[in-house]
């Protein structure tokens, strides 16, 4: 009867438990990034994806407000209980600690009485609006793992904006808008992020959900992280895979969960009517109590530790990864490309280790034709040294100019690469394609360029044909001598014969006797057959 009780309260506390845990045990934490594991072959390391637990992320911040004299009690000044707006006999006065309320105690443990807040300068200076910038920053990239909270012990803001950076306060974006009223405030209608579905889980919205009530359980404000996760994880964040599997896959919404600043920007203090009550100025104030943010240390799944050292976080890399975020190989782990861990499969993840630069072989993954590697920082990558055979490029694996390709020949075999062998006067350049073609100049064909087409004869590469025996003939007697001149007779010049050789000295005369035509010309035929000659005409 014992047995069965036990077993039955038992079972009644796993399922108590099971409805608790937010994050079911099941899926894993990622908190181990390898373990020993045996082999045939003995003891191996096992390698998976891990990262750093969730933890409170304002113990690693620094603060920073603008104006940074926005924080009241400099000098002392009273304000407006919220209690009673009309009881304004409350003070703030930055040199006595009991009265003081400087912004470190946004940050510290509660349990003080009264609580402990940060709190603004009062409406003084209206109209001038009272704006305050309070921007939390890291020097480190961090990923939300739940909801931001911001409490308030002045009433919620009219106006607000968060936003986040990720490029340590650069550039900024939007995360969400508050407001009583967001069509006046922002030109925005007002949504909450039930309104939203997977498909537009990555919208900014503007809610009025948090900017309303003076009342004790209207003090906070939040941006809802673990909202969002249950749009692909479930209302109890059971199917961690599913998340899991769009982080992976999604960059942008792994981004939107990624943050190295946020910045709260409030924009107008609760006033609670339609007119501000310019009587009791001291009414209008920001006063906040406690900021909540959760996250870890984004380790790109190589890293379960980062540690805090010299006001700076930094991931412990592990899987032969280096740098803030373990974002790159080591120094001779660069045998492949830097890759981020997956979370993928469940539960172990991948965890894309860095192999080192030189293999298990010796050949530095170059085919054979090289054992020696360089890694180029710049790139973050890996490149062979000295490439044998005719070969180059990052693995050896391409032909140097002037060769190509052996396509009956494997990657390793050192005859892989053939030269080229264009011939230098008919060619362009000495490389040639991957089919061993070179390129050739005008008039020039065949393969390695040494042949003419129709029309050109080879003189010292290539050359138009001058004359040949069938379209250009050479005039008045000349010969034709290898296509590439005419050899005309005394008389005669010209690229074909074609002038007389007096015509260029300007002496052609009739004592000169090359003006006369020779005999048995066509003129003095035609001439002879006038006159009515039989005989030829003799000079």
């Amino acid at each position: 009867m014992y047995l069965s009780r036990f077993l039955s309260i038992h079972a009644l506390w796993v399922t108590v438990s099971s409805v608790m845990q937010p994050y079911p045990l099941v899926w894993g934490h990622y908190d181990v990034c390898k373990t020993q594991i045996y082999t045939e072959e003995g003891k191996v390391w096992d390698y998976m994806a891990c990262q750093p637990e969730s933890t409170d992320m304002t113990k690693y911040l620094k603060v920073k407000l603008d104006p940074p004299d926005i924080t009241c009690g400099d000098p002392p000044e009273t304000f407006c209980a919220m209690g009673n707006p009309y009881m304004c006999n409350n003070e703030c006065d930055a040199s006595t600690p009991e009265l003081a309320h400087p912004p470190e105690l946004m940050f510290d443990f509660e349990g003080r009485h009264p609580s402990t807040f940060w709190q603004s300068a009062t409406w003084k200076e209206y109209p001038k609006p009272l704006q305050v910038n309070i921007t939390l920053s890291w020097s480190k990239t961090i990923e939300l793992t739940d909801n931001i909270v911001i409490t308030f012990e002045s009433g919620r803001p009219d106006q607000m904006i968060l936003e986040k950076s990720l490029d340590y306060g650069r550039t900024w974006q939007p995360y969400q808008y508050y407001a009583t009223d967001c069509l006046d405030a922002f030109h925005m209608d007002p949504k909450s992020v039930k309104d939203l579905s997977q498909h537009t889980v990555l919208e900014i919205i503007c809610t009025e959900e948090y900017s309303t009530g003076y009342m004790t359980n209207s003090k906070i404000i939040h941006f809802e992280i673990k909202d969002r996760f249950a749009f692909f994880a479930g209302p109890w964040l059971r199917n961690m895979a599913s998340l899991y599997g769009q982080l992976d896959t999604t960059k942008k919404l792994r981004d939107f969960f990624t943050v190295t600043d946020l910045r709260i920007r409030l924009l107008r203090p609760a006033v609670g009517e339609i007119f501000v009550d310019e009587l009791h100025l001291a009414r209008y104030f920001y006063a906040i109590s406690d900021i909540k943010v959760h996250g870890r240390c984004k380790c790109n799944l190589h890293a379960t530790v980062c540690v805090y050292d010299n006001s700076k976080l930094t991931c412990e890399c592990e899987h032969n990864t280096t740098g803030p975020d373990c974002g790159k190989c080591k120094k001779n782990y660069q045998g492949r490309p830097w890759s981020p861990g997956s979370y993928l499969p469940i539960p172990k993840g991948t965890a894309n280790t860095c192999i080192p630069s030189i293999s298990s072989i010796g050949n530095c993954e170059c085919f054979g034709h090289s054992n020696r590697c360089s890694y180029i920082d710049l790139l973050n990558t890996v490149i062979c040294v000295s490439c044998k055979h005719n070969t180059r490029g990052q693995h050896c694996e391409l032909c140097r100019l002037g060769y190509f390709r052996n396509a009956s020949a494997q990657l390793d075999d050192e005859n892989v690469c053939i030269e080229c062998y264009c011939n230098p006067l008919g060619s362009v350049h000495d490389r040639c394609n991957g089919s061993g073609f070179c390129e050739c100049k005008t008039g020039t064909t065949g393969p390695k360029c040494d042949e003419c087409l129709p029309g050109n004869s080879w003189h010292y590469g290539c050359q138009p044909n001058v004359c040949d025996n069938e379209l250009l003939h050479c005039q008045n007697g000349g010969t034709c001598h290898n296509n590439v001149r005419c050899l005309c007779p005394a008389a005669y010049t010209g690229i074909l014969c074609e002038k007389l050789r007096c015509e260029e000295a300007g002496s052609c005369g009739s004592d000169s006797g090359q003006g006369a035509p020779p005999p048995g010309s066509p003129a003095l035929l035609l001439l002879a057959a006038l006159l009515g000659t039989a005989s030829p005409l003799l000079f």
